[in-house]
């Protein structure tokens, strides 16, 4: 038995992706309504990595972003702010330069959002990162091996790139839609947390399907299980696609039920967006507002 098969013989995942889709399904309906408030809006707002990744972002655009994000208490006093703001690796010292303290910089890195790089290329661009002025680090696992059974390429890798990382938070994005299954998400889930991650991320935003009810209730469990075993707290983002301040609310509800409250803040829980945060600063002030 090699050390992956006893790592998933010790997290066992038994459910279809039916049993996962009624059971998602059923908490939701049951607590949808009591999470649909301001209060919980305010605090999505405040878990937000308000992103912008697209190969036409420029410096100006970056400047503008955290412009607007520095401004924000004074222009919505009373309303939390975002945590953070995602960007790519070159802009990452323009977010720095740019954003007040407390907010943080989240660059995605190591080869994103494909991860079809040399471990050396996600190492080094890593580092450039955080040397740049990046708080946090947002990787993709590479799919493509995790789906032929190459795990310990994968673990290897994440674990390496947590060491560069060092105290810095480590988000490892499994891409569930390519995943497919619920059993791998589960497992992509477990095998990530194993090799260090901070955080469990959906998605990259990239791809058809990106963050779905059921991928937070199947990471969520996952996380649920790692603490009860391991004693280690492991926080989660879904990313891609949460766009509505009703699909938020879906998933603060699933993290609130699974996980508890413990989780209900913005050091353990984020949104990977750059819609959302629009969206919700509308339903929190009652009418539309394009602000971000």
């Amino acid at each position: 038995m090699t050390k992956f098969e006893q790592l998933f013989n010790e997290y066992p995942f038994a459910m279809t992706n039916e049993q996962v889709q009624a059971q998602c399904a059923e908490i939701i309906k049951k607590h949808f309504d009591e999470n649909n408030n301001r209060d919980v809006w305010m605090e999505c707002l405040h878990q937000i990595d308000l992103t912008t990744l697209n190969g036409e972002d420029t410096v100006a655009k970056v400047e503008g972003m955290a412009k607007k994000v520095s401004e924000f208490p004074t222009k919505f006093p009373g309303i939390p702010n975002v945590a953070a703001m995602c960007v790519y690796p070159a802009l990452a010292s323009v977010a720095r330069q740019n954003l007040p303290d407390g907010i943080g910089v989240a660059c995605v890195s190591a080869g994103f959002p494909a991860s079809q790089t040399f471990i050396e290329v996600k190492v080094a661009e890593t580092a450039m990162a955080l040397k740049e002025g990046a708080t946090e680090i947002d990787i993709v696992i590479s799919v493509g091996k995790f789906l032929e059974g190459r795990y310990q390429e994968v673990f290897d890798e994440i674990s390496e790139l947590k060491a560069v990382c060092g105290d810095h938070h480590l988000k490892v994005i499994l891409e569930t839609g390519a995943l497919k299954t619920a059993e791998n998400i589960w497992k992509a889930s477990i095998l990530a947390m194993a090799a260090g991650a901070d955080f469990i991320k959906t998605s990259t935003g990239k791809i058809a399907v990106n963050a779905t009810p059921e991928a937070t209730f199947v990471m969520c469990q996952a996380i649920k299980a790692w603490k009860e075993r391991t004693g280690v707290k492991v926080c989660y983002k879904p990313a891609g696609g949460v766009a509505t301040t009703e699909e938020a609310v879906q998933h603060f509800t699933l993290v609130k039920e699974i996980l508890g409250e413990d989780w209900l803040n913005n050091q353990s829980f984020r949104f990977g967006a750059s819609r959302l945060a629009n969206n919700l600063l509308s339903s929190i002030v009652g009418s539309e507002t394009k602000y971000f």
